[in-house]
């Protein structure tokens, strides 16, 4: 399986820590868990960038990079396990305390869940805590850039 990842360029030397999740907090973990979030596509990662840019002029300064995984590493949430807010803004607890849970309890690796932005499409979340994190390949950082119309 592959996801992307895309990172401001100054953060690429930590872009799979998990760091920043830990520190801030996300959709998918309350701040304290360490999490690295993936997209299902490098287009859904990229506008999952754009959702929280407050400006624009942030878009030149970003790297992608590839995550390949084999699937039996990833467990996917089934719609049964999902609350009926988790597309609500500000994320909403529910979210954050399931992806927190699975972080803790070191099942799977991968855990893949829907984008908020585009519901139909899937992230995925990384534990760097799991022992089996270094059966995940990262690709080198490349660099990536919007299309200037968007700026």
């Amino acid at each position: 399986m592959r996801a992307w990842r895309l990172v401001q360029k100054r953060h690429a030397s930590s872009a799979f820590d998990g760091g920043g999740a830990r520190n801030y907090g996300g959709r998918w973990n309350q701040r304290g868990t360490a999490m690295v979030y993936a997209a299902g596509s490098l287009a859904l990662a990229a506008l999952e960038m754009l959702v929280p840019l407050e400006r624009a002029a942030l878009l030149e300064r970003y790297v992608c990079f590839s995550v390949d995984f084999d699937a039996a590493l990833c467990r996917r949430l089934v719609p049964e396990e999902l609350s009926a807010d988790r597309r609500a803004s500000p994320a909403p607890n529910s979210t954050r305390d399931l992806g927190s849970t699975w972080a803790r309890g070191l099942g799977e690796v991968v855990l893949q869940v829907p984008s908020a932005v585009v519901p139909q499409e899937g992230n995925y979340l990384l534990n760097p805590r799991h022992p089996e994190f270094s059966q995940i390949k990262i690709g080198i950082a490349q660099e990536f850039s919007y299309y200037a119309r968007l700026r």
